[in-house]
């Protein structure tokens, strides 16, 4: 299993680059923020995931949801 950040550790790295949607394209990386907004964007398509490209440290759909929630995003 993959290892994961907490809530908190995600809020602290929402600038850090290197982040891509896991079920997206493989080419589009960005920062934290960017991506979560992405996901969030294409979140009709289906649940999505994010990963950190060096460490390889995902953010699964809780998190993410949480991370929406964070940055005032509507879960709806």
């Amino acid at each position: 299993m993959a290892e994961k950040y907490s809530h908190d550790e995600l809020v602290k790295r929402l600038d850090e680059p290197g982040w891509r949607v896991g079920a997206g394209d493989p080419s589009q990386e960005g920062t934290l923020r960017q991506m979560t907004e992405a996901a969030h964007a294409s979140r009709a398509k289906g649940p999505a995931w994010l990963q950190h490209v060096a460490t390889r440290i995902e953010v699964d759909a809780l998190q993410l949801e949480k991370l929406w929630y964070y940055l005032g995003l509507p879960l709806a």
